[in-house]
Parts: C-alpha cells; structure tokens; sequence
C-alpha cells in the first residue's frame, strides 16, 4: 500500500487509525516517521514519503515521533493472511529468531539462502533480516526500559542485543532519547494527569499499569497494552479460548484469560483482558529475553493483527451473512501460542464433547507437563511438549485404540521434525504431512490450520456446528454445496466459520462473566 502515495495522503490527512502498521509516514522536514494517526497536524504532501515498516524508516535515516510512538503501531495483517517466504519470515524476526539464531538460522528455517532471504525482504519491507531485528530489539528495549526496574546492562542483553554500546547507540537513533532520558520520560508520564502516551489508545502502556495506574512493583512482572484495529468483538475470542481451556494450563480468572507459556530461555505466565480500545496484558517471565516471543506469540492467539474493516467489508457482501456480521463486527478467530500442542489437542477432541477435551488433555499434563509456580492463580503445569509426550505408554490413554495410534504418530512426528508446525510453515505443506498421518481428515486438518497455522483461509464445512448453522441460514449445508458457496468469502473463510459459530448457544460464543 505504501507505494500509493494518493491514498497514503488521505489516511494521513483524515487521521485513520485502520491504516496503523500498514505503512508508515516519513517526514522531510523533521526527520521523523510516525504513524497514519498520528495526532499532529498532518505534513505538506510534499513533505511526506512513506515506508512499509519502521525497519525502513530507520534504516533511511528517520527516528520515530515521540507523540504517537510510530513502533507500538499494530503489525501489518499482510503478513498474517499470507505463507509465503516474506511473510513467514516476517512473523519469525517477529518471533526473536534472527536473535537467537542469526540470518543463516532464520534462512535455514525457511529453506531458501540468506542472500534470497535479504533480497525479497528488501522488495517488500524496505529493510533486511538485521533491520527488521535491529527494530524488533528496540521496542523490546523502550518496552523494557520504560515498564520494568532493571538495570540497562539487563535490558541490553534481555532485549537481543550483543552489546551495551549497540543498545545505548540503537536507543538514541531511534527514539533521540538516551536509555535513562527514556526511562525518565515515561516516568513524568506515569505522574502526569493526561501526557501523550498516555492518552495513546494503541500504544504499549509505557511505564503505566494496564489500566491506566501505575504500575505494580512485582518483581519480574511487565504490564502493557497491546494494541489492534478496532472493532473487535472479545466474545468469541476470550469464549473460546476459556470454554476450552486445560485445566492446569489455562484458566479465566478476575475477568482475564490466563494460561503458562513455554519458552526458549524459560516459562511465563501471561494474563490478557480485554478493553474498549486495548487488551491489558500481564506476563510474569523467568527470563525477561522472551518477552519478544511471548508478545508475538500473544498477540497470533489473539489474531491482532487483522484487518476487521477488510474482512467483514467482503463477508457482507453474502446477504445471508450480512446479519451477522452487522450485529457483533470485528470477531477475530482464537488461535494458539503453540502449534504443537493444538494440534495434541486437536486428535484429543476429535469426535468428543468440549469437557471430554479438557479432561484428556488434562491427564496428560499431570503426567507428562512440567510443573510450574502460581502464587496469583491457579496454573499448576506447562503443556508437555512432543519430545516428553514420545515416551507416553499408549496404553495408558483412555482413548479408543486407533486415536491412541493417530496420537502417537502425531507426536513421534512433532518430537523427530519430521514435522514441523509454527509460523514459519508453509500452510499446504503441512495440510498434505497432516492428512498423510492416520486419523487425521478434513475437520482435524483445518482446524489445525485456522487455529495453529494461522491461514484465515482455513475452512470447516464437515463440521456439525458449521452445517447446523448453515442450515439455519438457509445455506447449503452439505460439505460440497458450503465450500462451493463459500468460495465468495475467500480468503476469509476462517472468519466466516467464526460468525456462523456464533449462531448457536455455546459457550466458546460467551465472554466469561
């Protein structure tokens, strides 16, 4: 969208808070890039130049505006609604991996070389792998420096960066502001009645608590808000995700979602409520080096990053969804922080009730999860991953003889590699490795692909909630007839499975009270 200066220009000049994360406005005269909403008076069109990732406008010689605080902008949804290599290679850097694993690990990952990986970055993001991360490690940085206590040597290293000097260098090109003028500066904020960050509704909280106040002193907690483009509906959302929640691993309590976190230097605990113009988020980490992961991995199972306006714009134009959409806009669809344990918890669910779900997937945390301390709830385990779920006795499943077998194959596979599920999938690959598996058809493929893979594309017609509603609407309800009437929805069939949900009193449709 970037390279449409006209349509730029008005986003700009009418302040439209949509168009946030789709690109980003540089300004000649000041040397600063912000955000299409940002509340300044808009720059002379010829003044403007305007950049498809803030990587870009750094890289280009720009720092960001200090009023709108262009890096705390929604991500792109492009990169959500595609699996190609650009946008599974975005949604990695996203993911911390250039930190941990370097441009050759990133590459790896994705099949191709590092040079290939550079050039289509650089035609479509404006900036390379090193950029992207370079960018990713200083909003983890001001995260860091304005939410929490810790020394900056700490925030250099927790935030991916090899080197104090690269830290300090990197904040001040950035934001024109040292690490301790930052940190001071989101301190008058927290003081002040009303400054800018904190009247920003898409903004990180800074140095503020979730709900506006100062933040809580527990040490190795961190409070912000992540930010989406509105409208979005929480019923569904935070419905679905507490209605089927594994006890141990999840839970809904004092009005937020709360579930463990596995990651790469530690675990976490993450509570997320939402708000009119936010989701208030609350992570306790054992090392604060994956709170870049465990941010991206929130914000995929919240589906944040999606466009709203764009997809309900093309279900409306189905008459027959059109109510339903007009009645409860902005449904986003429940994801996962973890690929592999929802596809576990797929085959768990094949063919039972929501509580036989939980039940099964509850033994096999007791038994095979690694337990973890909650002193503010009542998370007990982390989800067992593959490898501690390859050595389970089958026979001590209670599960009919062919699902024991689909969920040992699952799980050999997952523990040796041999498949590998999470975002830097690509998506019609892992339908054929998945449908190849036995026990595995249609249903099971597809909800693993809208709920773990992420492909909003991603479509359920053998499902009998899916017919039931359908057959309310008056729409075809057999498998054949749905799918070829829901070829107008593309490709935003997992949305569409998301409002004809809705349609039936369940649960997974109620925000918990």
């Amino acid at each position: 969208m970037y390279t449409d200066t006209e349509r730029c220009v008005r986003a700009v000049r009418s302040k439209d808070a949509r168009f946030d994360g789709w690109f980003f406005t540089a300004v000649l005269t000041t040397g600063i890039y912000c955000r299409p909403s940002c509340p300044v008076v808009p720059p002379k069109a010829e003044n403007m130049t305007f950049y498809p990732s803030a990587a870009a406008c750094q890289q280009a010689g720009f720092r960001a505006c200090k009023r709108c605080r262009p890096d705390t902008s929604p991500g792109s949804p492009e990169w959500n609604a595609r699996a190609d290599a650009v946008a599974r290679a975005v949604r990695l850097i996203q993911d911390g991996v250039v930190d941990r694993e370097g441009v050759p690990g990133l590459a790896g990952r994705l099949g191709y070389s590092a040079r290939q990986i550079e050039r289509q970055l650089l035609a479509e993001l404006g900036a390379g792998p090193l950029a992207l991360a370079r960018a990713q490690r200083a909003q983890t940085a001001r995260l860091l420096i304005e939410t929490t206590g810790l020394p900056m040597a700490d925030i250099a290293f927790a935030a991916g960066f090899f080197s104090i000097r690269a830290f300090n260098d990197t904040v001040r090109e950035v934001f024109a502001l040292s690490p301790s003028e930052l940190r001071a500066r989101g301190a008058r904020g927290t003081r002040g009645a009303r400054g800018t960050r904190g009247t920003d509704p898409a903004g990180t909280s800074g140095a503020r608590g979730t709900d506006g106040t100062a933040p809580t002193a527990t040490p190795g907690v961190i409070s912000l808000r992540l930010p989406f483009r509105a409208p979005l509906n929480p019923d569904n959302l935070f419905g679905h995700l507490a209605a089927t929640a594994v006890p141990g691993v999840e839970e809904w309590r004092d009005g937020a979602y709360r579930r463990t976190l596995s990651l790469p230097y530690g675990h976490g605990i993450v509570a997320l409520s939402p708000r009119p113009d936010h989701i208030a988020c609350r992570l306790s980490l054992t090392d604060p080096r994956d709170l870049t992961l465990a941010i991206s991995s929130c914000r995929r199972m919240l589906d944040l990053d999606a466009d709203p306006v764009a997809v309900d714009e093309q279900l409306r134009a189905d008459p027959l969804l059109t109510p339903l959409v007009d009645k409860a806009p902005g449904r986003r669809v429940p994801r996962t922080v973890d690929a592999a344990e929802f596809a576990v918890r797929a085959v768990l669910g094949q063919q039972v009730s929501t509580a036989a779900a939980r039940t099964h997937a509850a033994r096999l945390v007791t038994a095979h999860g690694v337990p973890v301390d909650d002193p503010e709830g009542g998370l007990t385990h982390l989800f067992p991953s593959p490898e501690a779920l390859a050595a389970l006795d089958p026979e001590a499943l209670a599960l009919p003889r062919t699902r024991r077998t689909t969920l040992t194959t699952l799980v050999a596979a997952l523990a040796d590699g041999s498949l590998r599920l999470g975002p830097d999938s690509d998506w019609d690959r892992a339908r054929e490795q998945l449908i190849a598996l036995p026990g595995f058809g249609p249903w099971t493929v597809e909800v693993i692909a809208m709920r773990a893979l992420g492909d909003p594309d991603a479509f359920l017609p053998t499902d009998l909630g899916m017919r039931r509603a359908a057959a309310g609407l008056g729409l075809p309800s057999t498998p054949a007839a749905l799918t070829a009437r829901a070829a107008a929805w593309r490709p935003w069939r997992a949305y569409a499975v998301q409002y004809l949900w809705a349609t039936e009193d369940h649960a997974i449709n109620h925000l918990p009270a």
